[in-house]
């Protein structure tokens, strides 16, 4: 009882700091929401065969459910199937504010950024490259209104939104940090560590499995264990680039294609893990 007690405290001291540096990265990124989000969408749309360029550009950037704009988009066939792929690659919903507020070195951080990057660059210009030669993509320019906002507060007011986003992933990372703890007391952080990380086949793999969770739980998940020096950078972005946050989960309401989302879905998963597995040899 009392090894869980200490659990729960260091678990809460370590969150509850994080909160002051949380709220001020969330008001930062919900005021550049605010501000911009017309003009993303509108860029996207008009973006034609640079697509998967612009996907990748707007996508590495934290935005208010991006990746359910995104996937609204292809639903009506506005973009196409690269561009939605090279916007769930670089989406990485909450990474950024964690990794953030952790006091990550910048360095690194913009070193997992600008491979998700390049890594959503060079997929989606392949998917589409290969639909162009195979069949033709019929893009639909006239697009239905959908409820984008079900998944986004922004309309609520960006201190009102800041402060909700904030607490929410506050309680995913306490819950995260305290399961996290847990077991490295349990197993130990050497065991684990040589479970996943020296493992080039079985990080990426678990890790993919980890990103589709459909919500943001995933990339706290992912984000904090790389935090906690528990699994590698390939890893974390094997895990980061299937993880594509309620997009997922639009795709399946506004696409009514079951089994194209299933082989999109699959695409996402493969093309992390693979990634995953060429970086753990590479880096």
């Amino acid at each position: 009882m009392q090894e869980i007690l200490e659990i729960l405290e260091h678990s809460a001291i370590d969150t509850i700091k994080l909160l002051p540096f949380l709220f001020i990265t969330y008001l930062i990124m919900e005021y550049i929401e605010h501000k911009t989000s017309d003009k993303v969408k509108e860029t996207i749309k008009k973006s034609g065969k640079f697509g998967p360029l612009i996907g990748s550009v707007l996508g590495i950037f934290p935005q208010c459910g991006f990746s359910v704009s995104a996937t609204n988009l292809y639903a009506t066939r506005v973009i196409t199937l690269g561009t939605l792929i090279s916007v769930y690659l670089t989406t990485s919903d909450e990474m950024l504010p964690i990794l953030i507020t952790e006091a990550v070195p910048i360095s690194t951080i913009l070193q997992i950024l600008g491979i998700k990057f390049v890594i959503g660059i060079i997929a989606g210009f392949m998917i589409d490259f290969v639909i162009r030669k195979t069949h033709k993509e019929e893009l639909d320019e006239h697009i239905e209104e959908f409820c984008e906002h079900e998944h986004c507060h922004c309309e609520e007011g960006i201190w009102k939104s800041a402060i909700k986003h904030s607490i929410n992933i506050l309680i995913f990372i306490f819950i995260v940090t305290v399961i996290i703890n847990a077991i490295i007391h349990l197993v130990g952080e050497e065991t684990i560590a040589k479970i996943v990380s020296h493992n080039i086949l079985l990080g990426p793999i678990i890790a993919g499995l980890v990103g589709l969770i459909p919500n943001c739980a995933s990339s706290v998940i992912l984000t904090e264990l790389f935090v906690e020096s528990v699994i590698s950078m390939p890893i974390l972005i094997a895990g980061l680039c299937v993880n594509a946050g309620v997009g997922l989960l639009v795709l399946f309401k506004t696409n009514k294609n079951l089994k194209e989302n299933i082989k999109i879905v699959s695409l996402l998963y493969c093309i992390g893990v693979i990634a995953g597995i060429i970086l753990e040899i590479i880096l």
